[in-house]
């Protein structure tokens, strides 16, 4: 390693008490810790309201069966509440704020790759992180301000959104500078588990804070957030370069040895020095013009409408879902909503590990999606009867729902922004990962909205809405799964013409 000043603070104080400078994998484990947790903490504080929204309106709702001919509803009745969320419209302004937060999220997204691109990132992903803690403890300080102006948590959700918007960009461009391809949907299947980590961990701490009064849930998550955000500017190696690191020296942690494909080693980014040669950044509408963005990006649409809707939505339904006969606290229900991120964790790496060995995204992706629908039926069918089967369907639709979502954000993004379209551009992965998870976003915002209107009438009329949005996300990568068919179709009639070619260069 080369000496540099421009290494953050923290390396410069680890390297001093080692007296020695940081070998190149170190800095590796570094990033990925250090982006991990940074992701994290932000999923933590999107996962607040929905646990929150409980306290907030504890209106009664119906359950039941998802079909008529299957039975009655039950409804029970709740008091209490913080006005103006706990009067009859008390889910509809909730779900305004939703998708108020979302869809300044979603808009922020597509200008957020551009900017970090254009400046230290490390600076960048800093400001949202602080920027996103202060606006969700301001919105925990209504509690003790006695605030009941919807206007006040609308706006501070708003502008909340804009800073969240600052983390995924950021993050996938951090690792992108310093991984290479080699299975790259594993790594990255892994390295995503942020962000159901990210929601339990909100969850809980949400939770547990919950009888303290419902402030102390969006104060603490801002805080931490805020304290991630310091940890961010003190370790975050932004590229090999700011730390006087050669991109020789780059490797693919995980992945032992430089055995095959020794092409796909390569990082996913060049160095800084390499993008200043470039001529300009990727445009947006360049951008939107490489093959396979477009499907997967309204793939994402679809996929993130569902799984959004269980992120803010799942505690809240529990909480007003006889199990057993039995209705759960706001604290257990948030406890038990839990469960479909652990399942989410299972279904990210479980897809990026099936994508790897069959060299299909798109397959994956589209296979996984058409799962989503008969579990969420058996979900809202049959996870009322017992604890024990509400948990085992919770983490199926886990792993079907949040699977190609982790997929298509990560791994098909990092590819779709090294597409060879580009001929080497190597400023395109942010704008890319940004065009996509923007897209992916505004379905994300569209799900919490409807829900919040729909559900004050019928989850049934809900969980139909989540099905059909499943079917029509695997819809869109129809040509691209029949590409991918075609292409199998083709490998496999070429090892039966060459078979001992073939078999001598896997040997290699």
């Amino acid at each position: 390693m080369k000496k540099n000043n421009n290494k953050p603070l923290g390396i410069q104080l680890i390297e001093n008490i080692n007296k020695s400078s940081l070998s190149f994998k170190t800095y590796q484990v570094i990033v990925l810790i250090v982006t991990f947790f940074a992701y994290t903490s932000y999923h933590a504080n999107r996962k607040t309201t929905s646990i929150v929204k409980q306290a907030l309106d504890p209106q009664s709702l119906g359950v039941g069966p998802i079909f008529p001919w299957q039975g009655k509803s039950i409804r029970k009745s709740f008091r209490d509440g913080w006005f103006p969320f706990n009067g009859p419209d008390g889910t509809t302004l909730l779900g305004d704020v939703d998708v108020a937060f979302l869809f300044v999220y979603a808009i922020g997204m597509y200008f957020s790759g551009h900017v970090g691109d254009r400046m230290d990132l490390r600076v960048f992903l800093t400001a949202g992180m602080l920027g996103t803690g202060l606006f969700t403890a301001l919105f925990g300080v209504g509690y003790w301000a006695n605030i009941h102006s919807f206007y006040y948590y609308l706006i501070i959700q708003m502008i909340a959104g804009l800073f969240q918007s600052t983390g995924w960009p950021s993050v996938v461009a951090v690792v992108g500078n310093w991984f290479g391809k080699k299975k790259r949907g594993l790594i990255m299947g892994i390295w995503n588990a942020h962000t159901s980590v990210g929601n339990i961990t909100g969850s809980l701490v949400t939770s547990i804070l919950l009888k303290y009064g419902w402030g102390w849930s969006m104060v603490v998550p801002g805080i931490l957030i805020a304290f991630s955000g310091v940890v961010v500017f003190l370790l975050l190696p932004v590229h090999p370069e700011s730390v006087g690191g050669n991109k020789d020296e780059d490797e693919v942690l995980l992945s032992p040895g430089k055995e095959d494909d020794e092409v796909n080693e390569q990082p996913l980014l060049r160095s800084r020095s390499d993008r200043e040669e470039e001529s300009c950044a990727v445009g947006f509408i360049e951008a939107w013009k490489i093959p396979g963005i477009a499907p997967f990006a309204l793939c994402l649409f679809f996929a993130k409408l569902v799984a959004y809707t269980f992120l803010y939505w799942l505690p809240y339904y529990i909480s007003h879902t006889a199990i057993d006969g039995r209705y759960l606290s706001n604290e257990e229900s948030g406890n038990l909503s839990t469960l479909f991120d652990v399942g989410g964790v299972i279904g990210g790496i479980l897809a990026g590990y099936i994508s790897d060995k069959l060299d299909a995204r798109a397959i994956t992706a589209a296979s996984f999606m058409y799962c989503v629908i008969p579990a969420l039926y058996l979900y809202r069918s049959y996870g009322h009867i017992s604890m024990t089967i509400n948990i085992i369907l919770m983490l199926i639709a886990g792993v079907f729902v949040n699977g190609p979502y982790a997929l298509i954000t990560t791994a098909v993004s990092a590819e779709l922004g090294t597409h060879s379209s580009l001929k080497g551009n190597s400023r395109a992965l942010a704008t890319v990962t940004a065009i996509i998870d923007g897209t992916g976003s505004i379905g994300a915002a569209v799900g919490p909205f409807l829900t919040g209107y729909i559900s004050a009438d019928s989850w049934n009329a809900v969980f139909v809405m989540l099905m059909v949005s499943a079917l029509v996300a695997g819809l869109f990568l129809t040509r691209l799964v029949v590409t991918d068919v075609n292409g199998k179709i083709q490998e496999l009639r070429s090892q039966g013409s060459s078979r001992p070619i073939l078999s001598t260069n896997l040997q290699v």
